[in-house]
């Protein structure tokens, strides 16, 4: 008992000295922010504010929700000290409303209103029917028949009844017709609110000063839910034009604060990342038990992921979704149909989805195989009302902030040409954006160009028959160090055509080799010859010969440089050889058994190369010819 009448006590005794510090309310705004990969550093300036003297808390009000306490910092101007800064929530202060949804919600008032009076006039029209049904009987038993009164009577019932059940007809069609319209505002209502914000929270900083001064205040904090990601849009007219590149920015953030014509810097950086250095353990070497184990390098430089994402509930596909390549910057967004596709670089395999108003997954994903996704509703996700025909009372329809307030954000991103800066710091690259921008807590991608390129570039054409037939252009650009780029995915355009996506994958390398994809105009073909291939059998031996003719044609009104790949077996045992019989002047890598041409085609121009080998092998042991 004597234990928490001393915890009363203390718990007063610190009330009563926060009632005893000046409490002064600061008006604020965003004057900065800094979006790294995920999350964003906020920098808020206060106004001039009336310091007196001693102690004294400065309120910050309605702030998000998502601040990450460990960063807080404040600084203050003048003859002030700052003694602490903290956290609290703030559950009295609601999320303040854009005009845009009040006017909204102020529309779906008055629909509701009008879908009353039309439901009173039902009502009206139904006392009506009903009191006709109960005076059926016009005459009495005791009553002469007037035949010319009881039609009339029996004309009078039938042509209201007819008319009371038009009307309720007429007034029902109407009250469907404005309970799709109020749901449909109610929808672009909870686009505009984004995901729902339970609560804000205050940051009180408390200073000390000597003597009642005038100071300005600057606070700093780290929010969650932001985030931005690089794509790419790389053009090239032909192969003998230089290479064209947007570097373009998708931003998004949902911190429960609108980002209103502030001074945006993009920076690489992840505060989620682990800052540790690594360690390496004692490398302990010892006989296997059983069998033995080899190292098999990743000779891929990217695998495609596809699938679709869907709401759990009810299957719907969920446009607008982020998908991200876990602790990179490689990241897309779901189509209007839900489907996604993203490249992995070498070495990852978890996606990170998240949505507004879902909760976030991540998942193992395997290349070259379909990862279809069901996104659970976020527990905070507020429930839409519909409104429900006349006698079925409300009906509750899950949220569906996501599927609307995102589709629109893709759909309609903006691009923007700005002038940019880009600043290269001792372990991140940040591109400050001069003009004033604007981010709304809403979710939506917006696109900010971050620079427009022209690049010279040497153009390779490479072909491997055996694996496709088909010719895939690359470009190669070695001026490139001054840009600072960053992993991303590429929309690729050739010849004025859309080709589809690739990976840019930023290597350590002085050279950044692009796939521009397949073009059609060059044609290869690998062909056996079948009236080449021949068997011997010489005593125990064997020997089996392979003839095959690779084919390329250039359609293209312009000369290009085209390497073919092809491969020569390797023996595994000396009693297996292989004999190189024709090549056709090939480059032969005598380890790998890899072969190598290089020419020049020119427009229209058609060659032929021969590649013929020989392969003796003991007729009782037999090998896997091609």
């Amino acid at each position: 008992m004597n234990r928490h009448v001393l915890s009363a006590l203390l718990l007063f005794v610190s009330i009563a000295a926060f009632a005893q510090d000046n409490q002064i309310n600061v008006v604020s705004k965003i004057s900065g922010v800094t979006v790294f990969m995920n999350g964003a550093q906020i920098q808020r300036q206060s106004e001039q504010i009336d310091v007196p003297q001693g102690v004294s808390l400065l309120i910050f009000s309605g702030l998000s929700s998502s601040i990450e306490t460990q960063s807080l910092q404040a600084k203050g101007e003048g003859n002030i000290t700052i003694l602490s800064v903290a956290k609290q929530n703030n559950f009295l202060l609601d999320k303040k409303k854009s005009d845009q949804k009040l006017a909204l919600q102020a529309k779906s008032e008055d629909i509701v209103d009008k879908i009353t009076n039309l439901r009173n006039e039902i009502a009206v029209y139904k006392s009506e029917e009903e009191m006709l049904g109960k005076n059926q009987a016009v005459m009495g038993p005791n009553v002469n028949y007037d035949l010319a009164k009881l039609k009339a009577a029996l004309d009078f019932q039938k042509q209201r009844l007819i008319e009371a059940k038009s009307k309720q007809a007429f007034l029902q069609k109407d009250i469907d017709k404005l309970i799709e319209e109020n749901n449909k505002i109610n929808r672009q209502v909870a686009e505009v609110d984004g995901k729902p914000i339970g609560n804000s929270s205050d940051v009180v900083v408390k200073v000390s000063s000597k003597t009642a001064t005038k100071g300005r205040f600057l606070l700093t904090y780290l929010v969650k839910n932001a985030s931005w990601y690089p794509t790419y849009d790389i053009r090239a007219k032909d192969v003998a034009s230089p290479i064209q590149l947007v570097y373009k920015a998708n931003v998004s953030q949902n911190s429960g604060e609108d980002w209103k014509n502030v001074k945006l810097i993009l920076s690489s950086g992840n505060p989620s990342n682990n800052n540790e250095k690594p360690t390496l353990p004692t490398y302990q070497l010892g006989y296997l038990s059983a069998g033995y184990s080899f190292f098999n390098p990743v000779t891929a430089t990217s695998n495609v992921v596809k699938g679709k994402v869907v709401g759990a509930i009810d299957n719907s596909a969920l446009p607008g979704v982020s998908i991200r390549v876990k602790n990179s910057s490689i990241a897309t967004v779901t189509d209007a149909d839900g489907n996604y596709s993203i490249q992995l670089p070498v070495g990852s395999s978890t996606l990170e989805f998240n949505a507004v108003g879902f909760e976030r997954q991540e998942l193992v994903a395997s290349p070259g195989r379909q990862l279809n996704v069901r996104l659970n509703e976020s527990t905070n996700a507020l429930n839409e009302v519909m409104i429900a025909p006349a006698g079925e009372g409300p009906v509750q329809k899950r949220a569906v902030t996501a599927s609307v307030a995102t589709i629109r954000g893709i759909s309609s991103l903006t691009s923007v040409p700005l002038e940019v800066k880009n600043v290269e710091k001792q372990t991140n690259v940040t591109f400050e954006i001069a003009m004033p921008y604007t981010i709304l807590s809403d979710g939506k991608q917006a696109a900010v160009d971050i620079g427009n390129y022209d690049f010279k570039a040497d153009y390779q054409y490479y072909a491997v028959p055996k694996v496709t037939p088909e010719a895939f252009l690359t470009a190669k650009i070695s001026d490139f160090n001054d840009v600072n780029f960053i992993s991303g995915e590429a929309s690729i355009f050739f010849e004025g055509t859309y080709l589809g996506k690739s990976l840019l994958d930023i290597q350590n390398s002085d050279t950044l080799t692009i796939s521009l994809g397949v073009d059609k105009n060059v044609l290869v073909k690998r062909e056996k010859q079948k009236g080449f291939t021949e068997r011997q059998l010489i005593g125990s031996s064997q020997k089996d010969t392979r003839h095959f003719v690779i084919d390329v044609k250039n359609r293209k009104s312009q000369a290009v440089n085209l390497t073919i790949e092809d491969q020569l077996p390797v023996a595994t045992n000396s009693d297996i050889t292989v004999e190189k019989q024709e090549l056709s002047k090939a480059k032969l890598d005598e380890t790998t058994g890899k072969l190598t041409w290089q020419f020049l085609l020119q427009p229209n121009e058609q060659k032929k190369v021969d590649m013929k080998y020989q392969v003796k092998y003991p007729k009782n042991r037999p090998v896997n010819i091609e």
